[in-house]
């Protein structure tokens, strides 16, 4: 692709390569190059052990599977008495069964025939017992030590039984999976108190531009926001990201500070991606390695550029804000989740109304923000304004600053909605799926 870059500077982007076609070039760079599996079932950028409490939303590098019982031993499931349960036959209100009360509780108890022993949820059982009598069925007799057993039960009642929630050697995880809080609960009851799991991606966030400052802006100066956003974006996917200081827009800065995070798995700059006099980071990355994809159907945000430089993914995105994230999501996420061996997983989505049209233009994947706001209005006639259930669905509401360096239009909306490549906008009444693609949790 060498020297196209030079071209289009001067003609702009005549051909936009389609979404779904961009991630596949990358994606194929990166297995050519040896940096990830085609199964996604790897751990390309390897793998370490940590803690178990330290692995809430990490990677599992291998399958796992139990390595004890659990429970390991049999416990009572109700507060009550340990019991033979051929001593309760026959018991009930009007004619209970009399037991003496053994000395001890729990295990430490010995329960001889005629004899019954106090336990708790979760005390193992005496040996010689096989049921517990919860404790609302039964009179104490304490001055006799005795107690009336009101209620007849059948061997195993009211028991856990040795291995009932987890046997030994049961399988539990698959690798490739994202560890939840409740799975580490699991992973320590099953006898785990490390866990191998894919190495997090490192990331170079490099912002780009002369006009970028970090403090007060002056004239024709602009606050740097979105090496910030993108940083913070890769730590909430499970990278581990580098953010840098601001290079201005000269080759010569520009390809140091690529090669300088060669070291990093992928590499991320925002701004200059375009095809203007300042947009010099398609060139550099060309020089230094090979653009892969520049200019993508996809708005807003179509001037991003994709290459590989010696095996690095190398993601220019656009400078504008909107443009910027929308990318960042669509390229950099998945290219996140490859390299820690797994797929993207799909954002959450809430049915909705759309309130407005949604204009689009065919061969362009349009990404609209939108706020919801309460339910759909009861006046809606479409026939989809409710869901399964009848119940009225929220309303998508398109912000009114729909421009791509507006950032407070996707900091203060809800979602996006999707317009596939091949539709020319979304009538007004019909219903979508708001994507929230920064869920708060």
């Amino acid at each position: 692709m060498k020297g196209a870059d030079r071209e289009r500077t001067e003609a702009g982007f005549k051909v936009r390569t389609p979404v779904d076609e961009a991630r596949r070039i990358l994606r194929d760079a990166i297995e050519n190059g040896g940096a990830t599996g085609g199964d996604g079932a790897a751990c390309p950028v390897g793998t370490e052990t940590v803690d178990v409490e330290r692995a809430d939303g990490r990677v599992l590098a291998t399958d796992v599977e139990s390595s004890r019982n659990v429970p390991h031993y049999r416990r009572a499931a109700m507060d009550g008495y340990a019991v033979r349960a051929a001593d309760t036959f026959g018991a009930s209100d009007r004619s209970p069964e009399v037991l003496r009360i053994a000395d001890g509780t729990g295990a430490d108890a010995a329960v001889e025939p005629g004899t019954a022993a106090r336990v708790h949820t979760g005390s193992a059982l005496p040996e010689e017992a096989d049921a517990v009598v919860m404790i609302e069925r039964v009179t104490e007799l304490e001055a006799a030590g005795e107690l009336e057993v009101e209620d007849a039960v059948a061997g195993g009642e009211n028991v856990a039984p040795i291995g009932e929630d987890v046997e030994e050697g049961q399988p539990l995880y698959e690798a490739g999976h994202r560890l939840r809080p409740s799975d580490l609960g699991l992973l320590r009851s099953a006898g785990y108190a490390r866990v191998p799991v894919a190495c997090r991606p490192t990331v170079g966030v490099v912002p780009t531009g002369e006009e970028l400052v970090a403090g007060d802006p002056g004239p024709g100066e602009v606050i740097e926001t979105n090496g910030l956003t993108v940083s913070r974006l890769v730590d909430r996917w499970g990278g581990r990201a580098t953010y840098r200081d601001v290079v201005t827009d000269d080759p010569d800065s520009l390809r140091v500070a690529i090669q300088r995070d060669l070291t990093k798995d992928i590499v991320v700059t925002t701004g200059g991606s375009s095809v203007g006099e300042r947009d010099l980071l398609p060139e550099v990355i060309d020089d230094l390695g090979e653009v892969l994809v520049h200019g993508v159907g996809l708005k807003p945000g179509h001037p991003v550029c994709l290459g590989i430089v010696e095996g690095t993914p190398v993601l220019a995105l656009p400078g504008y804000p909107v443009a910027c994230i929308v990318n960042a999501v669509q390229f950099l996420r998945p290219t996140v989740r490859w390299l820690e061996g797994t797929v993207p997983d799909p954002h959450p989505t809430t049915r909705a109304v759309l309130d407005r049209k949604i204009p689009s233009e065919p061969g362009s994947r349009t990404f609209a923000r939108v706020r919801l706001e309460g339910r759909a209005d009861e006046r809606c006639t479409d026939e989809h304004s409710s869901d399964e259930g009848g119940e009225p669905l929220h309303r998508a509401i398109p912000t009114r600053a729909s421009g791509s360096g507006v950032l407070s239009s996707v900091a203060l909306a809800d979602g996006w909605v999707v317009v596939d490549d091949e539709r020319e906008g979304i009538p007004a009444g019909e219903t979508v799926a708001v994507e929230h693609w920064e869920p708060n949790t």
